[in-house]
């Protein structure tokens, strides 16, 4: 046993040309740390989970890493910085598959690969903004301006939203039922103005003033402006129907959580509440409001078929009728279609991103 070798614990992250570890020893001295051979050697004397000793490990890593790392030295623990050799993702940090017993993540700085590669877009959006800027003589005004321009739309969406989510809370406790059945009249302009503001957001991610994908939020947009405007704003019969309540109702309860957490990531915070709320809320609300929009669409084809609004006849020599309850038809297979893709994509990110944690804890 004297001869037995201690192990400080050690946490690691990554990014994709780096990688991150914290050596939790405190008051280190003579720190003897290189790599050779694709292995990171560590010996130091400290102050660790066995008091005052020499501690040491060994790392051999999964792919090549370059041999200088750099380290720095604090009162509680050593930082230490590999950089790789070819930038990408590392499936796990070690070449041998079982994780040695003295390594965890480090979650204060672990992010998924998705997550990473947001991150190392914005900073080269960060880098070439401000190589841009400074060729323009004013490196920090547009950017200022852009987060300011940012942090406003994402604020008065969310004000839209929450006065639409109160309005219709409130009123259901009062009349219960019986607001079911006007909320379009109640709320409609709100929620015009809302879904009419919201091209902006597609605007945004078009033009490259956001990094977030083009297509989620055109699907969005479109899907949604044509549940308000056409499948309900165009019919009274349907504007009195109480699904209206419902597909409304759960609209504002995705974007009251989804736009301060916008908000907070203009102004570089991030509250962990409203993060966990922004990527866990949609798991139940997501589905249930696919199915008020399907519901939506199957109460209104017979009346499309009534009144034969959007319906249109085929010109000479074919003649035939085209009633607009086919495109509903059709658009109803695709909403459940879209759920899937949509719920599998959006439920792998989460996982993703909070998977390693739970993990850690069983």
């Amino acid at each position: 046993m004297e001869n037995q070798v201690l192990t400080p614990h050690v946490y690691w992250a990554q990014r994709h040309r780096e990688l991150y570890l914290r050596v939790e020893l405190s008051d280190v001295q003579n720190p003897a740390i290189s790599i050779t051979e694709n292995v990171l050697h560590f010996k130091a004397q400290g102050h660790g989970a066995k008091g005052d000793n020499v501690y040491e490990f060994h790392l051999e890593f999964l792919e090549l890493v370059k041999p200088e790392p750099i380290y720095k030295l604090t009162q509680r623990q050593v930082n230490i910085t590999v950089q790789k050799k070819v930038s990408q993702w590392w499936e796990r940090l070690t070449k041998q598959e079982k994780r040695p017993l003295f390594l965890a993540p480090d979650f204060d700085r672990w992010l998924d690969e998705s997550d990473a590669e947001m991150e190392l877009r914005a900073k080269e959006e960060e880098r070439l903004n401000k190589l841009r800027l400074e060729s323009e003589g004013s490196p920090e005004t547009l950017a200022n301006l852009r987060k300011g321009y940012l942090f406003m739309y994402n604020l008065v969406q969310f004000l839209g939203f929450s006065w639409i989510f109160v309005n219709l809370t409130v009123r259901f406790c009062i009349l219960g039922k019986e607001s079911f059945y006007d909320t379009f009249h109640t709320v409609a302009d709100m929620m015009y103005f809302c879904q009419m503001l919201a091209v902006v957001e597609t605007i945004n991610a078009a033009i490259g003033v956001t990094s977030s994908p083009l297509l989620p939020s055109l699907i969005q947009l479109l899907g949604r402006n044509f549940i308000l405007f056409i499948v309900i704003g165009t019919m009274e019969e349907m504007q009195n129907k109480a699904v209206v309540f419902f597909v409304f109702y759960l609209w504002s309860i995705v974007e009251i959580f989804r736009y301060p957490f916008y908000m907070l990531t203009c102004v570089d915070m991030d509250w962990k509440v409203v993060t966990w709320l922004r990527y866990t809320v949609w798991i139940p609300v997501y589905p249930l409001g696919c199915l008020a929009e399907a519901v939506s669409v199957i109460q209104s084809i017979p009346i499309f078929n009534e009144t034969g609004r959007f319906s249109f006849t085929l010109p000479y020599p074919v003649k035939i009728k085209v009633r607009f309850s086919f495109f509903l038809q059709i658009y109803l297979i695709m909403i459940f279609l879209g759920l899937y893709i949509n719920f599998r994509h959006l439920y792998k990110q989460r996982r993703r991103r909070y998977g390693q944690k739970k993990k850690k804890v069983t």
